[in-house]
């Protein structure tokens, strides 16, 4: 057998085809009820969380009265009642088979992070005996004290200033993570520093959110709602991602290293069939989305759609509206559950927002609303002319908040793997634009011409405020190129990336939103001093709909029409995360965030920092990756191939084929011949880069120079890709990947 042949029969490819087509179903053990039936999900709802509701049941009535007070009020929770809840999480945690507890917090690394310890503690006993007994103290549940040396901080303390420390989030429910050997029971915390600082991304969106409320509570109060207590800002975070084969990631280093793949041929079968999108789920897939659904019911998790996105082996999972800080937690939960699950059913979770090129990227649609503490959303049209007078001033005063502060908006959903996505395959465009309906259009328009002079309930009915109730029906379209747009009851920032976590985004918005509302109510107070109620606000709409004119877009985000129309507005256009990152470092534009009190300028600085340094990092590992894959994998392959072809040009004894054949050599040759010759120029441009030690210099020879010097290898590799004998190429391919499951 020669060297060819012995390949061919032990190709790892191919044992990994068979090996995806092989995979058995997994099946799961339900919650029973008393039937031995499975339990509906109302009656195992949460089961692994410990809130408020079970917080009810279990404490004594002062002391969860005294927790209200802390929720509501931000008194200090006294020591006793601390005390009197750590015994009651202690309690209800061993009863479910917890071992183990620990602070559950999100540091400035994208992801979360967790150091557990075992709630036993040492008793001694008479003679010298040691007794092992479980505790769980008050101190132990409201602080802890993580080695922060290794956290990002973007410069806010020293490498040797280890000292960090995290505190019970109250207002998110502790969970009990399950896994094969044990449980372990998490407890939501923000992360700062020994000087106050925030560590962490929590800490922010729980400043932005009380920001908000105040400052929605004050115009409230002016535009008649005097009864105005809070305001909630509501979410709920769709979640897309890639699901791909254990046994294919294994052999793709990119995979693993980087989350994406680095290199590949289009599958001559992709997307362009439009069959996948909302297509039958294949047997396998589901029965990974109903284990994972019911991993998240138990934590709490309102799931309630799932479904095949667009490119194949690409899904999507939405919850319901929560509260935004739990809503927060939870897509960070569910993340964790998606890798968790599908590992169990052999495949691969990928949240990359571009893991393969050509096919759609993963975004999280960000559905964000108001709510006032009636229950009342804001952003819902009522059945009364004040309630949609009110609707259509909150209306403006969040055009107002993304008009003024877009380019802030866009640096916080600013990634290496966002800016493969925006602006490609129904990804929204990296220029932020508001999209609102065609009804919601004619009646600012309406408004803004002034042929509506007074707000009495005769000329909001003319002026056709009346249909609003319909809107969520009838009167707006999903425009899929739109960043930031309104649904009905809510507006869906697109553009945020599905790896990200949301707080970030979410913060910012809720900052820019909590800055409009504290303008308009000033411009409204001298209004009032003119104009009756009514009118003063009408007024203020029709100032605020002059004013953010610019930011508002219906049609074609993709067109170039509308990139040049963007840029006769005004606009920011901020394509890349380097133009993005630097609006950061203007102090007039991220003033907003020091003024709602959402991050200080050093807090702002460092995340600058931290985000540039990220930046160079994660594109720094792809390169190495990219050299290593093309130096071990792809070069031997090519080799191959040519020892190949020269073997079968000598063994042909035809003229006219040798010719045929010494035309398909060259063809070859010449491909092979790109690829060396981008490989040794990557590498040197590499090697040159890395000399530098000024990130920030860095950040931008990467996005300016070795990202066109990769793809100018990369497609000389996928080039070559469709040269190579199928045996001999080593990577498992695009179709291979994405299609495979198809056939379960």
């Amino acid at each position: 057998m020669d060297s060819t042949q012995k390949l061919s029969s032990t190709n790892p490819r191919r044992h990994a085809f068979q090996a995806a087509i092989d995979q058995p179903i997994r099946k799961i053990e339900r919650v029973k009820d008393s039937f031995g039936k499975d339990a509906p999900v109302s009656e195992y709802f949460g089961c692994m969380t410990f809130g408020l509701a079970q917080m009810r049941e279990k404490l004594p009535k002062d002391s969860y009265t005294n927790l209200l007070k802390t929720l509501d009020q931000g008194k200090k929770l006294p020591k006793e009642t601390a005390e009197a809840i750590a015994s009651a999480v202690k309690e209800w945690s061993v009863s479910k088979g917890v071992t183990h507890f620990c602070h559950w917090f999100q540091p400035m690394t994208g992801s979360t992070a967790e150091k557990h310890d075992a709630f036993i503690s040492i008793q001694h006993a008479h003679h010298s005996e040691l007794r092992v007994i479980e505790r769980f103290t008050g101190s132990q549940l409201i602080q802890g004290e993580p080695d922060a040396s290794s956290f990002p901080s973007g410069g806010m303390r020293s490498t040797f200033e280890a000292r960090g420390y995290t505190a019970w989030d109250p207002t998110s429910p502790l969970f009990i993570i399950e896994e094969e050997n044990g449980k372990t029971l998490c407890i939501p915390t923000v992360f700062f520093g020994y000087h106050g600082q925030a560590l962490d991304n929590k800490t922010p969106l729980l400043r932005s959110i009380d920001s908000l409320s105040n400052e929605a509570v004050e115009f409230l109060k002016l535009i008649g709602d005097v009864d105005a207590k809070k305001v909630q800002t509501t979410l709920g975070a769709e979640q897309e991602y890639f699901l791909v084969d254990k046994n294919f990631v294994a052999l793709r280093p990119d995979l693993i290293m980087t989350g994406r793949s680095l290199l590949g041929s289009s599958s001559a079968r992709g997307q362009q069939l439009e069959d996948h999108y909302f297509g039958s789920i294949p047997t396998r897939i589901k029965a990974f989305m109903q284990e994972a659904e019911f991993e998240l019911y138990k934590l709490g998790i309102p799931v309630k759609t799932r479904h095949n996105e667009v490119a194949p082996s690409q899904f999507e999972l939405a919850p319901i509206f929560e509260d935004m800080n739990i809503a927060s937690d939870h897509n960070l939960l569910t993340m964790e559950v998606l890798k968790r699950v599908a590992l169990k059913h052999g495949m691969v979770c990928l949240l990359h927002e571009k893991p393969f090129a050509g096919v759609n990227g993963s975004g999280k649609h960000n559905n964000w609303s108001m709510a006032n503490d009636k229950g009342e959303n804001l952003l819902e049209p009522g059945h009364t002319p004040h309630q949609n007078l009110r609707f259509l001033a909150c209306l403006s005063v969040i055009l107002k908040a993304v008009n003024d502060n877009s380019a802030v908006l866009r640096a916080s959903i600013a990634s290496p793997g966002n800016d493969h996505r925006l602006g490609a395959n129904e990804a929204p465009p990296a220029i932020i634009s508001v999209f609102l309906g065609s009804l919601l259009e004619n009646i600012l328009n309406t408004i803004e011409a002034g042929k509506v002079h007074k707000a009495t309930d005769e000329q909001i009915i003319d002026l056709g405020v009346s249909q609003i109730p319909n809107i969520s029906k009838d009167y707006t379209d999903r425009n899929r190129t739109s960043p930031f747009a309104f649904t009905g009851n809510k507006f869906e920032f697109r553009a945020v990336g599905s790896s990200q976590n949301v707080a970030v985004p979410m913060s910012f918005l809720n900052a820019a939103v909590a800055m409009a509302f504290k303008e308009c109510s000033l411009k409204l107070k001298e209004l009032l001093k003119k104009k009756k109620r009514d009118d003063a606000v009408l007024e203020l709409i029709r100032g605020l709909v002059k004013e953010t004119k610019a930011i508002r877009f219906s049609g074609n985000g993709y067109s170039d029409e509308w990139k040049a129309e963007a840029k006769k507005r005004g606009l920011p256009i901020l394509n890349t995360t380097p133009e993005a990152l630097d609006i950061l470092k203007d102090k007039n534009k991220t003033q907003f965030l020091i003024d709602s009190k959402v991050l200080s300028r050093e807090e702002i600085e460092s995340r600058y920092h931290i985000a540039v340094e990220r930046y160079v990092k994660t594109l720094d590992l792809e390169h190495s990756s990219l050299l290593e894959i093309t130096s071990t994998y792809i070069i031997p392959a090519l080799e191959k191939q040519m020892t190949l072809l020269g073997s079968a040009h000598q063994a042909m004894s035809s003229a006219p084929l040798k010719k045929l054949h010494k035309d398909r050599s060259t063809e070859f040759e010449t491909i092979f011949a790109a690829v060396l010759k981008n490989f040794d120029s990557f590498k040197s441009a590499v090697e040159k880069s890395r000399k530098s030690h000024d990130e920030h210099k860095r950040m931008w020879n990467i996005m300016e120079d070795l990202q066109p010097a990769a793809l100018k290898l990369r497609d000389a590799i996928d080039t070559s890709e469709l040269l190579v004998a199928d045996e001999l190429w080593p990577l498992p391919k695009y179709r291979e990947m994405l299609l495979a499951h198809t056939l379960l």
